[in-house]
Order: C-alpha cells, then sequence, then structure tokens
C-alpha cells in the first residue's frame, strides 16, 4: 500500500499559496489543468484566505486523479476532533486522494500578528503534535469511515519532529528547506517513512531578477518565522546569513531559481539525497497571481507524459 500511495503522488507536484486569493471558478479551472499538465499532487498552504478544509474539497472535486494535499493544516485553527471529522470526510468521498499534512507548532510562545490579529498558537512543538494526534486517534466516528483512510504528513524540520512523523504518520513534509536537510532526514526517518519536500523556484533566465525574487522571499521567512530560523542555524547558517537580510549563500541553498535545467538540477539533488517526492512553490513578482505559464512551462521539461499502465505517476526522467 505504501509503494501504491507514493505511485500515486509521483515524483513532482506543485505547492502553492496562491489559490488562497482566487475565486472558487479560478482555482476549480487552475487545479484541473495542473492534473492534465500531469503533476502527481497539488499541495495547497494554509494562512488567513481559504480555510484548509474547504480548499481541499475546492480543488478534489474539480479533479479526477490528482493528490490533493494540505501544506499544511495549521494545528491552532482547529480541534482535533474537527479536524478528524473532515479528514474522513474527505477521504470517504475522494477515496485514496487526499492527504493531510499537519503543522503551525511554534519554537517559543511569541505571539505574531497579521493585519493586527493575533495568529493563533499552541505549546512545545512536540509535545502539542503528540498530543493533538492522539486527540485525533480518539475521535468517535459517528459517519462513514474511509478504508482505507487518508495518510498524514507531519510539517517536521527538527530531529525530534521528524522522529514523530515517523513513528506516527506517513512521513513528513518539510518546507524551506535546502538539499542537506532533506539527507539528514532520510536518515533520521529511516527508509520506509515518506519524505515530500517543498522547493521553491523562480523560473527567470535573467538571474539577477530571478535573484531578487528569490531574495524577498527568503527574507520574509527568515525575519517572521522562528522556526525557520532556528532550522537555517542547524543547518550550519549563521548570523551573517540571517541578519540584516538573508546572504547569498542561504537564498542559493533555500531557492533554486533560472532556467527549467536549473531546477531540474535541484529536483534532482532532492531525489538523489532521499526525497520521494518534491513539490515545487513557482515564486513569481506578484504573488497575487496564479504563475500558470510556470507550471506549464516546468510540466513539460520535469512530467513526461505518463505511461499509459499507470496513469497517476508524475515522473523525473
Amino acid at each position: 500500500m505504501k509503494n501504491d500511495a507514493r505511485t500515486r503522488l509521483g515524483r513532482v507536484g506543485i505547492w502553492t499559496f496562491a489559490y488562497e486569493g482566487q475565486p472558487a471558478g479560478r482555482v476549480r479551472e487552475s487545479a484541473a489543468e495542473l492534473e492534465e499538465l500531469g503533476y502527481g499532487a497539488i499541495w495547497h498552504g494554509e494562512a488567513f484566505g481559504r480555510d484548509t478544509v474547504g480548499q481541499a474539497w475546492l480543488v478534489l472535486s474539480a479533479t479526477r486523479r490528482i493528490t490533493v494535499a494540505s501544506g499544511i493544516a495549521n494545528i491552532a485553527f482547529r480541534d482535533p476532533i474537527a479536524m478528524a471529522n473532515a479528514t474522513r470526510t474527505l477521504g470517504e468521498a475522494f477515496p485514496g486522494r487526499y492527504l493531510l499534512g499537519l503543522g503551525g507548532h511554534r519554537v517559543d510562545d511569541t505571539v505574531h500578528e497579521v493585519d493586527d490579529y493575533p495568529v493563533p498558537a499552541r505549546g512545545k512543538a512536540l509535545a502539542t503534535m503528540r498530543a493533538y494526534l492522539d486527540a485525533m486517534d480518539a475521535t468517535p466516528a459517528h459517519g462513514p469511515v474511509p478504508t482505507p483512510a487518508p495518510r498524514r504528513v507531519l510539517a517536521a524540520l527538527g530531529p525530534k519532529m521528524l522522529q514523530l512523523a515517523a513513528e506516527r504518520t506517513w512521513g513528513a513534509h518539510p518546507y524551506f528547506v535546502p538539499v542537506e536537510h532533506t539527507a539528514q532526514a532520510r536518515t533520521i526517518m529511516g527508509p520506509d517513512a515518506f519524505l515530500g519536500v517543498e522547493q521553491a523556484v523562480v523560473l527567470d533566465t535573467d538571474l539577477g531578477r530571478a535573484r531578487e525574487v528569490a531574495t524577498a522571499h527568503v527574507a520574509g521567512y527568515v525575519a517572521m518565522a522562528p522556526h525557520q530560523q532556528a532550522n537555517v542555524r542547524r543547518l550550519g547558517f549563521g548570523d551573517a546569513d540571517v541578519t540584516g537580510g538573508p546572504s547569498r549563500r542561504l537564498v542559493d541553498a533555500i531557492v533554486a531559481y533560472g532556467g527549467t535545467e536549473a531546477i531540474r538540477r535541484r529536483v534532482r539533488a532532492h531525489l538523489d539525497a532521499g526525497a520521494d517526492h518534491v513539490c515545487l512553490q513557482v515564486l513569481t513578482a506578484d504573488p497575487t497571481t496564479l504563475p500558470e505559464q510556470e507550471w506549464r512551462e516546468l510540466a513539460s521539461a520535469l512530467v513526461p507524459p505518463p505511461p499509459a499502465s499507470d496513469p497517476h505517476r508524475a515522473t523525473m526522467s
């Protein structure tokens, strides 16, 4: 079953926040095209736009085969019973196609705000996530229960969370990580756990312009996401890399930019380091628009037409 699920997910997917700000009709059209382009999965983030459960239902209902993954559902936004029942509902309605990613934990109790609204947070990351999984598992079912149940992954970065992901879920979905982290994660989790890595990319052969977009992306995370800064420091990046704006070394490690060949090399590096799947987050100068042309070009370069005997697989040649 594990191999069947990996085959369905494929090697290459799309990760996006862009659906949050789009009307439902545009999301449906876009998701249907991504499926036809041959991608194995659509991963969607969750911030203050469309709720992750509604987003998953919208994308699943607009497609027929592709895996739809919450990347991630923030555990601070809903109680475990709500998440458990929503997951069962999606799993029953769309058998074998929904993948639940859980995350949103913090490194401390600092309250962050978006548009003057305090972002909900929970306690210590490891204990909080373990308790959340326990509560989901204990939630009684008074409706249809899908068989098999939808798979779960954790937004794991540090060694202990990666271990928990391997022990309690299908695996891990690391975000904002270099290839070195992928190799470490595979060693920590062992050979059987699923490892689906997000990779930010800028598809632009004007390297100066591409680097500007990449730098802005990295700067936002090292400034506003303490868990991401802690992770890159754990990987050997220091004050010179994260203070006063990200260093070129850090930007180049986190974002692949240039033409399709540069992005292909980065995807291959993650796969060679132990990733089962790489989901590409396309960055542009205008994050409010859908990067549809870039998605099409990347599909042509990275996602060959699947063989007739394996209609679900998105592969790297």
